[in-house]
């Protein structure tokens, strides 16, 4: 996509514009559009302003009719320049439009000589009645079709002069009626009765039905468009966004009912009806219920099922709690379905691996698979089955007899959308609440639709949706300074923007302020620097070299390979290397199970967890295991084959003794050739380790005293901890609860002052006793 756009002057602008109503009936960039009309409001051009608001009505009643919005527009329009005659037309048609219905109320009750006095005249009285309510009204209308300024000669003019014409000769005629009525009813409550007024009102009568007939003529059109509201399903198909496979295979499905519904009409014989049963496999958001409706009205509109409704179930309305109530629930809801289609999302979820015996999942399987072939229910209903590929291809294997009910041609994937196409599903999203997006929007919208596609759970449409509604939150949640059209229509970067927070501290100052380290410090800046470097070579077009993110942590615990971890996927983050920056910390018992086969399957989980951030594993040797059966090189193995599919997308870091770490690497050849950077974190010296303490109690507003820094310094140097900085801060978390025992033994604690403040001697003196003894 160009992220950059040429700005046209106004002028040229507005005739684009023209031009383009005038070949495709509508303007494509309403957000162009909308920016139009702000910045000519704030300019006060009003003439361009009313031309663009004549032309922004144009293209919206041409997609969504004569609304508020339009008729706003342009008697606003003519407000800003009163000889605006495109505008004047266009309002003037929406309101011949709203006159359709104006004879409507003209009915009148049927009246017969045979009748007796008082029903004459009752009858007579409602024709009364509703001549003089016509004609009030009728007045006010002919009033308003002559009041119009309209173009000579144009189209909307010669409409109104005719139905201007019709208007009179109704009056004219309701007029003749209305006396001819009156008289009639004197006739009727006198002594002498003619039939004489009984004729004319009933010639006036056949005069104004005729009317009728030519005044509905003139609306006929617009009637016959009201009435094609209901959208052929195919149609509707083939109009939504991406999705070619899906409308081919369906085009050529429907086509196939067709040819097989032409069959039966000739008397030809078919034995084996074509299934109507079907799986749709797709990850979230790729329109599988959609389909699956649609799919429903399609059976329906072909005449091979009776109703075009659609039941959706999943496993909480299908699986029982005890014996016989499973049976039941599969039961109600395939009644419930009949002569439509029965859709079950999730549908493996009725029956998962490792689930005890107490589990019906089995049960409703085999139940719905009996009422499908069964002579009550089977062939009256149609089964549609959604859900993950992989998981979906596992739960029907594992389930021949519900796999035959489902043949290979009526098995539809669902592909994930593009991004392009993403990006159309959210300008539709936006137009669906009447809103614009800006070129800008879409860009910064496009980058966080990059960053949300992560793995195979991202959610397609339905997360592009969720975006564009986030962004009208933040829209209207926002304070705004200025209060035009623009604010309740167009979306615009800021919208989109991803919600920061300007409190939190930079990784890169995490890291630096970490104590000791040095070596790792400088390695980690160096490397993000050359991922810098190569990212913007990208940017440029230039090439870049690949980048190798896997790493080795080598070094004792305590000693801060967790911290750097965390901030290095962060910084692999801020400089676009990674989506989620997120670090998943692991060891052995997260991805070794106790049985053939889940190994793989419990690794690849944790994988998922991790992608679009950092997998850690710590004391990752531990992989190896001692004994000969042991699962831990399906780990390896799953591993290596995972960081390849998912490259860039999961950075891996193995953390543990220097040692054991090279055996680890060792033990394959695929392992040791995706891990070239090794980062080792030496033990604390002393002088780290009291800086350590000493930030770590100053987070708490502690401070230590003199006496027992000393006393720290003197002791770590001669105790043997491994320079260990968790050892740092279980030591004051002690001394602090040392202090607290102290100071609330003593009778005054309650007037303790500052002492509360001090870490003292003795505090430590208790905390290294309990630590070491």
């Amino acid at each position: 996509m160009d992220r950059q756009k040429k700005q046209i002057p106004i002028d040229e602008q507005i005739l684009l514009w023209e031009e383009e109503i005038n070949t495709k009936g509508y303007i494509q960039d309403k957000a162009s559009l909308i920016t139009v009309v702000r910045i000519l409001t704030k300019s006060g051009e009003i003439k361009k302003l009313s031309q663009t608001l004549t032309l922004a009505a144009q293209s919206r009643a041409q997609q969504n009719g004569y609304d508020s919005l339009v008729l706003e527009w342009l008697k606003t329009a003519i407000e800003h320049d009163p000889a605006n005659k495109k505008a004047k037309s266009l309002l003037a048609r929406n309101q011949w439009k709203n006159k359709g219905n104006l004879f409507d109320q003209l009915v009148y009750p049927r009246i017969r000589e045979t009748d007796n006095r008082a029903l004459k005249k009752k009858t007579a009285e409602q024709y009364i009645d509703i001549s003089q309510q016509f004609l009030s009204h009728a007045e006010e209308e002919l009033d308003d079709l002559t009041a119009q300024n309209l173009e000579k000669g144009s189209e909307v003019e010669v409409k109104f002069n005719r139905l201007t014409h019709l208007l009179e000769k109704a009056i004219e005629e309701t007029a003749a009626l209305l006396k001819a009525t009156e008289l009639y009813e004197e006739s009727v409550t006198g002594v002498f009765h003619t039939a004489v007024h009984y004729e004319e009102m009933q010639k006036r009568l056949q005069s104004l039905e005729e009317i009728r007939v030519q005044w509905e003529e003139e609306f006929a059109e617009d009637l016959d468009s009201q009435t094609q509201s209901e959208i052929d399903p195919l149609a509707e198909l083939n109009k939504m966004v991406g999705l070619q496979s899906v409308k081919e295979r369906v085009n050529d499905f429907y086509r196939f009912l067709k040819y097989q519904q032409k069959r039966k009409e000739l008397g030809l014989q078919t034995k084996d009806d074509q299934s109507l049963n079907m799986v749709l496999t797709g990850n979230p958001g790729t329109g599988k219920t959609s389909l699956a409706r649609l799919l429903a009205k399609i059976y329906h509109q072909l005449g091979v099922l009776p109703r075009e409704e659609i039941i959706e179930a999943d496993r909480s309305q299908l699986v029982g709690a005890y014996v016989g109530q499973t049976e039941e629930n599969v039961r109600k809801v395939v009644e419930q379905a009949l002569g439509g289609v029965l859709f079950i999302d999730e549908a493996y979820s009725l029956k998962r691996e490792g689930q005890t015996g107490n589990d019906y999942g089995q049960t409703a399987i085999d139940t719905l698979v009996s009422l499908m072939t069964g002579n009550e229910y089977g062939g009256k209903f149609a089964v549609i089955l959604a859900g993950y590929p992989e998981e979906m291809r596992q739960f029907l294997d594992a389930n021949p007899g519900l796999r035959s009910r489902f043949p290979q041609s009526n098995l539809i994937h669902l592909p994930d959308y593009s991004d392009d196409e993403l990006l159309q599903i959210a300008v539709q999203a936006a137009q669906d609440n009447d809103y614009a997006m800006t070129e800008s929007a879409k860009l910064e919208l496009s980058d966080r639709i990059e960053k949300e596609r992560v793995d195979d759970t991202f959610g397609n449409a339905r997360t592009v949706r969720n975006l564009v509604l986030e962004a009208i939150f933040k829209k209207g949640s926002r304070p705004f300074e200025e209060d035009d059209f623009s604010t309740y229509t167009l979306l615009e970067k800021e919208d989109f923007e991803s919600p920061s927070d300007p409190s939190a501290e930079k990784p890169l100052d995490r890291l630096n302020a970490l104590v000791g380290l040095d070596t790792v410090k400088s390695e980690v800046t160096s490397l993000i620097s050359f991922v810098r470097m190569q990212q913007l070579r990208k940017e440029k077009g230039l090439p870049a070299v690949p980048i190798q993110l896997h790493s080795v942590f080598t070094g004792n615990p305590g000693t801060g390979k967790t911290t750097v971890a965390k901030i290095y996927a962060e910084l692999l983050k801020e400089c676009g290397m990674l989506k989620r920056g997120h670090l998943i910390v692991s060891s052995r018992a997260d991805f070794v199970a106790g049985y053939v086969g889940q190994t793989a399957i419990k690794t690849k989980k944790k994988i998922r967890e991790a992608l679009g951030g950092v997998l850690f594993i710590d004391e990752a040797y531990s992989l190896l295991g001692q004994s000969s059966g042991d699962f831990g090189k399906e780990v390896i193995d799953t591993l290596v084959d995972e960081m390849t599919r998912h490259n860039e997308n999961l950075v891996v870091i193995l953390a543990g003794y220097p040692a054991e770490m090279d055996m680890l690497l060792e033990s394959n050849p695929g392992l040791r050739s995706r891990f070239k950077k090794f980062f080792h974190f030496p033990d604390y010296n002393v002088s780290d380790l009291l800086l350590i303490i000493k930030n770590y109690a100053g987070k708490y507003q502690y401070k230590i005293k003199v006496e027992a820094e000393a006393f720290l310094t003197a002791k770590l140097s001669e105790t043997e901890i491994n320079g260990n900085g968790r050892f740092a801060t279980n030591l004051v978390d002690e001394a602090i609860q040392s202090q607290a025992y102290r100071l609330i033994d003593g009778e005054n604690f309650e007037n303790l002052g500052e002492d509360v403040l001090y870490l003292e001697k003795q505090d430590f003196e208790a905390a290294l006793k309990k630590l070491i003894d």
